[in-house]
């Protein structure tokens, strides 16, 4: 089973992946060092987050769960730094695309 999954931070932040295995312990690859600047000492100690599976295929190929894990990352907008730790693909903003067209 192939999931695409979204984890929620204590501060709200998302962080959308795939998992190739449906593993219950995996939380993804998102960047350490991203997730570390928003949270201090004391708020480390003792958080919890929250993962969702968001779509689910036996069958998908690779290629499709590479789509569909871009579509929600997207949809989401886990790319835009102030709501998510995706950092693929790159965000643009309204403002940046309009400016880059």
């Amino acid at each position: 089973m192939w999931i695409i999954y979204k984890i929620t931070y204590p501060n709200g932040k998302i962080y959308v992946g795939q998992d190739r295995t449906n593993s219950i312990n995996y939380f993804g690859s998102a960047d350490d060092s991203l997730i570390a600047k928003d949270f201090d000492e004391e708020s480390r100690r003792s958080f919890t987050i929250r993962r969702e599976i968001l779509w689910a295929s036996e069958t998908a190929t690779r290629a499709e769960i590479n789509a569909k894990e871009v579509e929600f990352i997207r949809l989401m907008r886990s790319n835009d730094p102030n709501i998510g730790y995706n950092r693929w693909p790159s965000f643009q903003s309204a403002a940046r695309a309009e400016n880059s067209g």
